[in-house]
């Protein structure tokens, strides 16, 4: 996916510089002056609105560098001088020029154009500032959540990442899909918490799972190696909340051949498998505790079986997607929007999700979502993929 809010491409993160103000911000200085060049004829001339340019340079300041800033200032003490001693438009005789009252609003003009001046160079120094952070974390989300391909093997993949927050574009949610011996696997999970240390164990899971992934020929097993992962991470982080260090997490696998997904669910909202005519919830019952809470059961993973024929979909997703409320507080409709979609591919099915995620919560989202789409192609559909074009 592709979206100012979700992962980047490869490569696609660069440094930006600070961000740049709206147009109409830019230009509220120029309508400033205007508005009072308007009122200035028309008042009496006990009136005098000239003074109201005295807050032209914080005016300024919003959008604009310091050097702007300072241009505003003179310009603002010349437009009062200009105004102070005009007897055509202001009404006011040439020697009010260097009346006491028109000399303290020069002083003030200039005593709040020097104080806009250094807001004006904080601010750019700030917005520099967070857009290097934001560079950085962009740089640290594609190392975390690296774009995966859009196919493997028979499977066409798609991911989405959507931030509560634009300037936090990392977090807790995790996805992978990774090509082994033993068919494609997929994780998707959500670390309790946020922050730093939801980030650490989140990059924790992921480097164990592309490991384990080609090591263990169980999904269960897999699994169970992920729960001893993570609870020697909350062992070597110590503390009184380890039992609160928790992942859930969903394990999938699909064969080469297809037909068939396998599912461990370690306390994730169950998967999705999508069809022409239909939204199932795979669920059977038997989910798990999240990773992090399973080692004192005797059997905590249990893999689920289900038939999954070409065309078909599978959808994982974090509590994101459907804990995302609408303006009168109901929870995201996940399935029955699904439905109403229409069977669309990866690519179209995650984009129309993204939109109607932000439209469902008055672009107001609560927490960090991510959701992976795996679609198996049929035959036909990998050969026409696989086929080189010609020109």
């Amino acid at each position: 996916m592709r979206s100012p809010r979700r992962q980047p491409e490869v490569g696609a993160a660069t440094r930006t510089g600070a961000p740049a103000p709206p147009g109409w911000m830019r230009w509220l200085p120029v309508f400033y002056v205007a508005a009072v060049l308007i009122l200035e004829p028309i008042t009496p001339v006990d009136w005098p609105v000239s003074f109201l340019l005295v807050a032209l340079p914080l005016v300024t300041a919003f959008a604009h560098g310091p050097y702007a800033v300072a241009g505003a200032t003179v310009f603002a003490v010349v437009m009062e001088a200009v105004l102070a001693g005009t007897p055509c438009c202001a009404g006011r005789p040439v020697g009010y020029l260097w009346d006491r009252h028109y000399v303290a609003d020069y002083v003030c003009t200039a005593l709040v154009g020097a104080l806009g001046t250094i807001l004006a160079a904080h601010r750019i120094r700030r917005e520099r500032t967070l857009a290097d952070v934001r560079f950085v974390a962009e740089i640290a989300q594609r190392v975390l959540l690296r774009p995966l391909p859009q196919r493997i093997g028979n499977l066409r993949l798609e991911s989405l990442y959507l931030s509560a927050a634009a300037e936090a574009r990392i977090g807790g949610d995790l996805y992978e899909a990774v090509p082994t011996a033993f068919g494609v696997r997929l994780l998707i999970g959500d670390v309790r918490g946020k922050g730093l240390l939801a980030v650490e164990t989140a990059a924790a899971l992921l480097g164990a799972f592309r490991e384990a992934a080609h090591d263990e020929p169980d999904l269960a097993a897999l699994a169970l190696r992920m729960e001893r992962s993570m609870t020697r991470r909350a062992e070597h982080l110590g503390g009184s909340e380890i039992g609160e260090r928790f992942v859930t997490a969903i394990f999938a696998e699909i064969p080469a051949d297809g037909r068939v997904v396998r599912v461990v669910n370690c306390g994730h909202p169950p998967p999705l498998l999508i069809r022409a005519d239909e939204v199932l919830e795979l669920d059977n019952g038997c989910s798990g505790p999240p990773l992090n809470l399973g080692v004192l059961l005797p059997d905590p993973h249990h893999v689920d079986s289900y038939p999954f024929e070409p065309g078909e979909q599978l959808l994982l997703y974090t509590d994101g997607v459907t804990e995302t409320r609408d303006a009168a507080g109901t929870f995201y409709p996940l399935a029955r929007r699904l439905r109403s979609f229409g069977p669309l591919p990866p690519h179209e099915l995650l984009e129309r999700l993204h939109h109607d995620l932000l439209e469902y919560s008055g672009d107001n989202l609560q927490d960090d979502t991510a959701a992976l789409a795996a679609c198996l192609l049929a035959d036909d559909g990998i050969r026409a993929v696989d086929k080189p074009h010609t020109s």
